[in-house]
């Protein structure tokens, strides 16, 4: 949640309002707008309030239109019906609410399932608010199962996780709010990601676990979930450090079981402890709705549960959140009851196929070389070809935004500074016809980009609002 804080200077000019806008004497009673920065000393009829936040918010961006994000931005009617019918249900009372409490219940079993938990029903997980939550509940349980074992030197020494430069701020959140030291492998040449052996070697008895990312958010490739662990495996011959690992599968965990069953990134390696995705970007549902799951109960600690008395009820809980409405849970139900495997199966293939066609037709264009191809989640990133000298990819992100376009435009981390890139970020809804305007507003741009006498973007931080 982004902090605000308030103006500076507050604007409070006075601002006209269109007489319409009011109900019973509308030029006498609304021949002025409320207060933008306090609250009005009167009501407003609720059609005029309605109407002034409506036609606000028709300055924001189409999210429909918008290739920065992850996040779902269309679903069925019939999963916002149920939406609406479930947004008063507090999801943290599960003594209130049962059958919403076992639709969480069967989703996490469904999960368990789909990740290959050695016992499904052994397993235990739990929705959250989305995949930061779900990633700090995660790294919480690492840390205290860390603690546990060296009960003799903690708090004295300090706990360490290791992971890519590449992982998603909420992993640095955890580090900062826990005093957990973040080792970070850098990127290096052509690989944006996580090395497993360079991994391995940042490891030491204060380690607490070792992030691997299925699905980085910068370039959209994934890292070698089964590499890694084996990396890890010969450290513990070598030296006796067991070290776990957790998935964030943030994007992936919804993508590789449908798509890339081959690919061995889950449960089935006993080194992964913990796995969390997002409900609300490739499990289909709109925000937010994450899920944290363990592969068994060994894997979190019964110290971290708490067991509340409330409203009559005994309550076990783990979450940072307490009260929020159960409407994406009810949404995750239907979406796996509407869809099942085939259906995220044909979902996921439509999305990549849209991905790789998008790719291969910037690809095609001499002034861009890809990165990735779309071909791992359905991201992926390109730069300008080395003889580009008269525009950068920060100018392709504002001039695409004319046109509707939300594409993120950043730079690289440690290693990789000298390289800036635009992402490009599939999802159900962006279909071939919307991905063929896309292609054709970026080509149309291209000569216009090259008659410019040198890239036009100066503040390059402030250039995107995209970080991760």
């Amino acid at each position: 949640m982004a902090l605000h804080k308030g103006p500076e200077k507050h604007d409070e000019r006075p601002m006209s309002v269109n007489p319409f806008f009011g109900e019973a004497n509308p030029v006498v009673e609304m021949a002025e707008a409320p207060p933008k920065h306090r609250l009005p000393d009167t009501p407003l009829p609720p059609t005029t309030a309605a109407q002034i936040v409506h036609d606000e918010l028709m300055l924001d961006g189409n999210s429909r239109l918008n290739l920065a994000t992850f996040v779902t931005t269309w679903m069925e009617p019939q999963a916002g019906v149920l939406m609406a019918e479930c947004r008063d249900k507090n999801m943290i009372d599960k003594d209130e609410y049962p059958r919403t409490a076992e639709l969480e219940r069967r989703c996490v079993a469904m999960l368990a399932d789909l990740w290959n938990a050695p016992d499904p029903s052994a397993a235990v997980g739990c929705s959250t608010t989305g995949s930061s939550e779900a990633c700090m509940l995660a790294g919480m349980a690492l840390k205290r199962r860390w603690a546990t074992r060296n009960a003799d030197r903690y708090p004295g020494a300090r706990p360490n996780l290791v992971m890519g430069v590449n992982v998603q701020v909420c992993w640095d959140k955890f580090c900062n709010f826990w005093e957990v030291e973040p080792r970070l492998v850098p990127m290096e040449g052509d690989r944006y990601h996580l090395d497993p052996q360079a991994a391995a070697e940042m490891c030491d008895e204060n380690t607490i676990g070792v992030v691997g990312i299925l699905g980085s958010t910068f370039d959209g490739s994934y890292e070698p979930i089964a590499d890694l662990c084996a990396a890890l495996d010969d450290l513990q011959e070598r030296t006796g450090l067991d070290v776990p690992v957790h998935v964030d599968g943030a994007s992936g965990a919804m993508v590789a079981p449908f798509l890339d069953e081959e690919l061995v990134w889950d449960f089935r390696l006993p080194r992964v402890a913990s796995i969390n995705t997002s409900g609300h970007k490739y499990g289909l549902v709109y925000p937010g709705v994450g899920w944290a799951l363990w592969r068994d109960k060994e894997a979190l600690p019964e110290e971290l549960v708490f067991r509340v008395n409330y409203l009559g009820g005994d309550m076990p809980t783990f979450a940072l959140n307490f009260s929020r409405p159960g409407a994406q849970v009810v949404a995750q139900y239907y979406t796996f009851l509407r869809l099942g495997r085939e259906g995220y199966r044909a979902v996921q293939q439509s999305t990549r196929d849209v991905a790789r066609y998008v790719a291969g037709r910037i690809g095609a264009l001499d002034d861009f070389r890809l990165l990735t191809q779309g071909d791992e989640l359905p991201v992926f990133a390109f730069t300008t070809a080395p003889d580009v000298t008269s525009y950068d990819v920060f100018d392709v992100s504002r001039r695409l935004r004319e046109s509707g376009w939300l594409v993120p435009a950043y730079t690289f981390p440690p290693n990789r500074e000298d390289l800036s890139v635009i992402r490009i970020v599939c999802r159900n809804g962006f279909s071939h016809d919307l991905a063929d305007l896309f292609v054709e507003d970026l080509t149309r741009l291209v000569p216009e980009l090259r008659r410019q006498p040198h890239p036009l973007t100066r503040d390059k931080a402030a250039a995107t609002g995209f970080h991760h």
